[in-house]
């Protein structure tokens, strides 16, 4: 089911980052309304254009399919950093009812990413680039982390 079935379909589809989102994706749709999904429109969600953002209040309380995009989020990028490291890495999401927390990933006994999460009832990225740009930034530093500091990684 590769993306590159779709004529000019774009590179960024076939990155690791964007195939681990299609399956943690898959994995949140246990009763396979999403089977047969294009990839483009299978992440659709995440893609939150100004104008689209724009459209959404300033207040608002998060609702189950946007709290479970920011986590399918979070642990495709701890997915990345097992595979890199080959570490087992935890994705821990805590928010509140109004859509606020923080974002985790732990390796072992180490926070190889501490993120402070706001207005999620907004969460989304301009496009699928900017999102796995962003996942690359917080994998290049998760894995620097776990470079520095190997020992307490591997606790």
């Amino acid at each position: 089911m590769s993306a590159s079935l779709a004529p000019f379909a774009d590179p960024v589809l076939d990155t690791d980052f964007i195939l681990e989102m299609v399956r943690q994706m898959r994995a949140l749709d246990t009763y396979g309304r999403l089977d047969g999904q294009p990839v483009d429109q299978l992440l659709a969600g995440f893609v939150l254009t100004k104008a689209r953002k724009a459209e959404i209040p300033l207040i608002g309380d998060p609702d189950e399919t946007t709290l479970a995009r920011v986590r399918a989020f979070y642990n495709a990028i701890a997915v990345l950093i097992e595979k890199e490291c080959g570490l087992m890495a935890k994705a821990l999401v805590h928010l509140s009812h109004e859509g606020f927390g923080r974002g985790l990933i732990i390796v072992g006994k180490l926070v190889v990413l501490d993120r402070t999460l706001r207005d999620v009832h907004r969460f989304g990225f301009e496009s699928l680039s900017k999102m796995k740009n962003e996942a690359d930034k917080y994998l290049a530093v998760a894995l620097e982390i776990v470079g520095k500091y190997p020992d307490v990684a591997g606790l």
